[in-house]
């Protein structure tokens, strides 16, 4: 999956994988929800030269449209060259570590594409739409065509990325264009229930973490909200 804004690289996707640090970890639970605005980590990845190469891998698939492929041809000589033991199959833990750092970092890009304020006085709201799949969460399919005010603290929560696998997405827009193309203009966001989850009970690092229902651990802030 090639990641281009236009016929160039995204620059602020480049920029926001770039600025982070990379550290070691046991589990997945050591750097947690917006903590990977600042962190780069890799679940179990506990040495320091594991971490900043599988970074270098990502950030060289997405300045040069790299795929799914051609990262997991960086996974194996990685693996070998540092003889990593991890957990889970290799077509799992590839997808997992690359999709994930290409969709947070092109949501985080895009967060700081529509801070611009400009952008922001023409296309004050955020259009939230669902990613399509074929077996869509609830909550996810609920908001699907709900417009809400940009600087309304539900984005904090609800801007997509929301959960391994979601590919549901968020546009700025304005109020004329969201009503003609039918939707409904919120003055605020719904109210968010949330409920308690205990993350890597079986690991070394467990959490009891508050998250609004539909979304999962780990995905409830808006991605690069901690670089502002």
């Amino acid at each position: 999956m090639a990641v281009r804004y236009g016929n160039l690289p995204f620059r602020e996707q480049i920029d926001y994988l770039r600025q982070k640090v990379a550290i070691p970890t046991r589990a997945w639970t050591d750097i947690y929800g917006g903590e990977h605005d600042h962190a780069f980590m890799v679940a179990g990845a506990n040495r320091m030269a594991i971490v900043e190469d599988f970074q270098r891998s990502v950030l060289k698939a997405i300045e040069n449209g790299g795929t799914l492929q051609d990262f997991r041809k960086d996974f194996d000589k990685i693996v070998e060259r540092h003889g990593w033991s991890y957990n889970g199959s290799r077509g799992w833990r590839t997808r997992v570590i690359y999709e994930t750092n290409l969709m947070q970092s092109y949501n985080a890009g895009r967060e700081a594409q529509m801070a611009d304020p400009e952008l922001r006085r023409l296309r004050p709201f955020g259009l939230y739409r669902h990613g399509g799949s074929e077996n869509p969460r609830p909550e996810h399919l609920a908001n699907d065509g709900m417009v809400v005010p940009l600087d309304d603290a539900w984005w904090q929560r609800w801007t997509p990325k929301n959960g391994w696998g979601c590919t549901c997405k968020k546009y700025m827009i304005s109020r004329e264009e969201a009503e003609r193309r039918g939707y409904t203009v919120l003055d605020r966001g719904p109210d968010i229930e949330y409920e308690e989850k205990v993350v890597g009970a079986n690991g070394p690092s467990p959490r009891t973490v508050r998250v609004p229902k539909g979304i999962d651990p780990g995905f409830e802030h808006r991605p690069g909200a901690g670089r502002v």
